[in-house]
């Protein structure tokens, strides 16, 4: 992608500007000057959001919304037969997709810091915006959730320190200008893109390349350690639990709602960290941050602090609400490590039950992963699954919610068949989630907590139950 592409441009127009990944570069784009205006079907409160900063926005997608403008984005969301789409390619104008665009932001911070992994990637970049943002750096950001701390997805600071959320999906990772990257783990995932999991660590291993200064990466994990051999001409920072790691987290302590642990850095240990995000997975998280602070020059004492006021970001083991004593919470969790993840922290606290409330995304994933589903929704105390969320595919694996659940413990598992003579490549179309929030509602009890888990649009649920349980139909 030409890095200059935007030189003389004026007026950028977006095709699905209220759009997550959309409202961050926007915000970046009108910081730095350049005229917007954008177009929706949706409304939300990222497009108000929009709208606040003073960019015109058309409701409605149409070839006129497009008029004057001298560069156009679009995101990947966006099918082909778009009348906005279509006139932008035959108007001449020069035309992106958000990923390129990013891009091309990301080559303009000295400090960018780009977060990759199979896992944890929202929750490590929030960690490190809300460390910044303790320490009063003024950081741009691109985050795949909502962080209260910067009041959404995404800010524009004056600093030249952007922290940026790495997606491997489709290798939209490779388009990015990293100085310093940081690898999580690699696991088996997209791999109706990728094929197999050599081919993933073959595109980390491009990323590693892509990054001018540093990278953080897991010592613990192996796909990684494979990722960065061959590495060179680059500083290579480990962290980890073992001893190989240069940061280490020891002294591992979990009690209810919280997780602690004590930084070894070379063998010296830094101080302690205490998390208001439960759970092992969080503290690799909270350590990668950690991690990737110091080196830039954050001082220790706001390392703790910012790690102490986080709560998680949007759809990260979020709270919704409590009613009754029951707690209702929405994780994006949706690959079998996620869910086991999640299920794990969840069950460490003093709750009488755990339902898991998932909602399988891609036919693809559910049919290569279905043995490691059933396994890691087994953690929970009952399991409520809904249809598949096709999204992007159709159905030519054959697979549907019941082989999932013909799997599963039937006495800890309920499910809502749908009618499979019709294709649903858009679960939008057809949903049970009716069914889903009234089975819950009725059969909740005090003390237990209810996750809906799944990055399709099972956080509906989450809202739908609270909702009932507030109305009071519910039995205890």
């Amino acid at each position: 992608m030409n890095k200059s592409i935007l030189s003389g441009k004026k007026h950028i127009h977006f095709i699905g500007i209220g759009g997550s990944g959309m409202y961050p570069l926007a915000q970046i784009l009108h910081a730095k000057g350049f005229y917007l205006t954008g177009s929706d079907n949706n409304e939300t409160d990222t497009l108000q959001a929009v709208r606040k900063m003073g960019i015109p926005v058309m409701f409605g997608q149409r070839a006129e919304n497009i008029k004057d403008a001298d560069l156009i984005v679009h995101t990947a969301a966006i099918m082909a037969d778009n009348p906005e789409l279509i006139a932008a390619k035959a108007s001449g104008v020069p035309v992106l997709e958000r990923s390129e665009l990013l891009g091309i932001v990301s080559s303009w911070y000295d400090n960018a810091v780009c977060v990759s992994g199979t896992h944890g990637k929202t929750t490590t970049t929030s960690m490190i915006a809300q460390i910044l943002c303790t320490a009063k750096v003024d950081l741009s950001a691109f985050i795949g959730g909502k962080l209260p701390c910067i009041g959404g997805s995404g800010c524009a600071g004056s600093s030249d320190v952007f922290v940026c959320e790495s997606c491997e999906f489709v290798d939209t990772f490779l388009k990015l200008y990293p100085d310093i990257a940081i690898i999580l783990n690699i696991d088996a995932d997209h791999l109706d893109y990728f094929k197999t999991v050599e081919n993933i660590i073959k595109s980390f291993h491009q990323f590693c390349e892509l990054t001018s200064r540093m990278i953080i990466y897991n010592g613990d994990d192996d796909n990684t350690c494979k990722a960065i051999e061959g590495i060179t001409g680059k500083e290579l920072i480990a962290f980890g639990y073992g001893e190989q790691n240069l940061y280490r987290a020891i002294d591992v302590m979990h009690t209810s709602g919280q997780s602690a642990f004590t930084v070894l850095k070379n063998g010296e240990a830094l101080g302690r960290i205490i998390l208001q995000v439960p759970g092992e997975h969080n503290i690799l998280n909270a350590l990668a941050a950690v991690t990737a602070c110091d080196q830039i020059g954050i001082a220790f004492p706001d390392i703790q602090q910012g790690l102490s006021e986080f709560r998680g970001a949007g759809r990260r083991f979020e709270i919704k609400g409590v009613v009754n004593g029951v707690t209702i919470a929405d994780d994006y969790a949706h690959h079998p490590t996620e869910l086991t993840a999640t299920l794990k922290a969840a069950k460490e606290m003093p709750y009488q039950r755990v339902w898991a409330v998932f909602q399988p995304f891609t036919f693809s994933r559910t049919a290569q992963h279905l043995e490691e589903f059933a396994e890691a929704l087994r953690i929970a105390d009952i399991a409520v699954l809904t249809d598949i969320m096709g999204s992007r595919e159709k159905n030519t694996y054959g697979i549907y919610t019941r082989h999932l659940a013909e799997i599963m413990n039937p006495e800890k598992t309920v499910w809502f068949p749908q009618d499979e003579s019709i294709e649903y490549t858009d679960a939008r179309k057809y949903q049970n989630f009716d069914d889903v929030c009234n089975y819950v509602t009725a059969h909740v009890q005090p003390g237990d907590l209810v996750l809906t888990m799944g990055c399709g649009d099972i956080n509906k649920v989450a809202g739908m139950i609270l909702n009932q349980l507030k109305k009071g139909n519910h039995e205890s």
